[in-house]
């Protein structure tokens, strides 16, 4: 489902340069879960970010379901990315002036699928949104939630357009331990469902020991822990 070859990263401060990852490799199959762990700073992130077509990198090439996409343009790998992936991120990224409801509903708001048929895509938000137990709280804004309801907001948006990868970046680092295995099962939840690859970004070991596979960033590399 997706396939990272030989990706490196640098970032240059004035004169100064600085290799992030090194040459990092690996392939997710259909239905895979695999951890990534790290220390604070090693690349976890940006790894998760160039794999969800957010960030390009420095060399390498990354397919997703088969296609290169970092060889797109960035309207084509826009595509992909509201299509085909769906991204969980740490800090939530809700917009604070819309509804619950209406957050779910963005990545459906400009496409073909909303434009023929609202309705379905409605009621699709209200069974991610009954799913993740927030059904009775659609008209609330992101100020109005806890950090784990806020969480699973972004979990639901990241589900909305039914997507084949699910890449998620610390998904209970900002939860206490109930709130976080709450999220967790949801989580797992939603990648069991029609075999979901998914890629967790993690400095926790017992979620790392939950997944199929464990790779650790170290010297901007991947190495197997499991």
């Amino acid at each position: 489902m997706l396939e990272a070859a030989a990706i490196t990263k640098s970032f240059v401060f004035g004169d100064h340069k600085v290799d992030v990852l090194r040459g990092v490799s690996l392939r997710l199959g259909k239905g895979e879960r695999l951890a990534i762990t790290g220390k604070s700073g090693a690349g976890k992130s940006t790894l998760l970010h160039i794999l969800g077509g957010l960030s390009s990198p420095t060399t390498g090439t990354l397919q997703v379901l088969g296609a290169d996409l970092y060889a797109k343009g960035e309207p084509e790998r826009a595509v992909v990315r509201s299509r085909d992936l769906g991204i969980v991120f740490q800090a939530y990224h809700l917009l604070p002036d819309l509804t619950l409801f209406e957050n779910v509903m963005i990545p459906s708001m400009n496409t073909a699928k909303y434009r023929s048929d609202a309705r379905a895509v409605e009621r699709r938000a209200l069974e991610l949104i009954e799913k993740v137990g927030l059904q009775n709280r659609c008209s609330h804004r992101p100020g109005e939630l806890s950090g784990g309801e806020q969480q699973r907001v972004a979990l639901a948006r990241a589900m909305m357009n039914n997507p084949r990868v699910i890449l998620a970046d610390e998904p209970t680092g900002n939860l206490d331990d109930s709130t976080g295995g709450q999220m967790l099962e949801l989580l797992f939840g939603f990648a069991a469902d029609e075999s979901r690859g998914l890629v967790v970004v993690t400095h926790s070991r017992a979620l790392a020991e939950r997944c199929d596979r464990w790779l650790a960033i170290e010297d901007g590399v991947l190495v197997e822990k499991k």
